[in-house]
């Protein structure tokens, strides 16, 4: 094996650029491999915008957010956008395109950094005989087959400061804030922000809310004397017998987004309490990767080449029980994944007074199956 391709696929999050540079570093170190990375996720691929990847381009980036690479969610190989000479949009399959490229660049294989769209996407290139090393990248940590993706631990960090910097403005004018953060269908960066961050209601999409309960919280905090109140809404939760929030996003694009707002102005109108809504957004993407993330990235980075190496294409790397591991492709994208009603991490944030707006299922005993 001499060389291997490398692309950053779907949206960004911290540690990307220590996945790079493992993978970069220990193919050249341990393998004498080089390294082949293709600009703008998949869009390089179809496009052939590549580099060789060297030791000076691969140092001095472990602490960068984002990725050296680029990356895209919009381009799908087998659904390419095309833009006519009037202007006009069609989509063509390109994947021919795409394995051309990796001929010609006499690649062995390649590894795929991204969630479940960018892994999906490489799945079907190893049914076209393209060998592939698949490497979890989220933070909304919804991908199968691993206990948590890189990228996630600093998604929450994030979201825990800015729930410790909304305590003391709510407290002082004695509101209701409301934070809205991302996770898609996923409520893991709610939870974990929630319960690190001291929220009294986490809402997340697992867990469909009432109104009348998250209501009930707010006042018997009040009656305790405590005159605030802090909600963390993950942007895929949504009301009983509703459905999720979506808004428009630009060229006829929709995504997840509002629950925040919507949950603030029907608390102000339903209890009289001046209320506020933030939306964390794209800050969670940002910024330098946590020390868990920069290691956990490292370790995905050179098991993916010790994969390669070993011939077991078509997996992704994954954590299980504190353990680096290979798992097939088809297991990590087969559902995302979700938090369990009955999950430990629930039962102790509603030990210590957290709502999540809904009764929770009867908790197991501990050790019990």
């Amino acid at each position: 094996m001499r060389r291997l391709g490398i692309l950053t696929g779907g949206g960004d999050c911290p540690g990307i650029n220590a996945v790079i540079r493992a993978v970069t570093k220990s193919a050249l170190y341990r393998y004498n491999i080089e390294m082949i990375g293709f600009n703008n996720g998949f869009k390089g691929l179809v496009e052939n915008e590549a580099w060789l990847i060297g030791e000076a381009a691969a140092s001095g980036i472990l602490h960068r957010g984002g990725t050296i690479l680029g990356t895209t969610n919009r381009d799908n190989p087998f659904s390419f956008r095309v833009t006519g000479a009037a202007g006009e949009l069609s989509y063509e399959d390109r994947s021919a395109d795409a394995l051309r490229h990796i001929d010609e660049w006499n690649l062995d294989g390649l590894i795929v950094v991204g969630g479940d769209g960018s892994l999906t996407l490489a799945h079907r290139f190893t049914e076209m005989g393209l060998p592939v090393i698949g490497i979890p990248k989220t933070i909304d940590n919804d991908l199968g087959a691993t206990e948590v993706t890189f990228g996630f631990d600093t998604a929450a960090a994030t979201a825990t400061e800015a729930l410790d910097r909304l305590h003391t403005t709510a407290e002082s004018h004695h509101r209701i804030m409301v934070l809205e953060v991302m996770g898609r269908n996923a409520g893991w960066i709610a939870l974990q922000a929630g319960m690190a961050g001291g929220a009294d209601i986490v809402l997340i999409p697992e867990l469909p809310f009432n109104y009348e309960q998250i209501i009930a919280k707010v006042l018997q905090r009040r009656s305790r004397g405590k005159r605030f109140s802090i909600v963390v809404a993950a942007e895929g939760s949504f009301p009983e017998g509703l459905a999720p929030v979506y808004r428009s996003s630009g060229g006829g694009r929709k995504k997840l987004g509002g629950i925040g707002e919507i949950v603030s102005a029907e608390l102000e109108r339903r209890t009289g309490l001046e209320s506020r809504a933030t939306v964390l957004g794209h800050l969670q993407r940002g910024g330098s990767p946590t020390p868990f993330d920069r290691v956990l990235a490292t370790r995905f980075g050179v098991a993916a080449v010790e994969l390669a190496a070993a011939g077991r294409w078509n997996e992704m790397v994954c954590l299980q029980s504190g353990t680096i591991r290979g798992a097939p492709l088809t297991e990590a994208i087969a559902e995302i994944k979700r938090i369990d009603p009955g999950n430990e991490q629930l039962r102790a944030a509603a030990a210590v007074g957290i709502s999540f707006g809904c009764q929770l299922p009867v908790p197991r005993q501990i050790g019990s199956r």
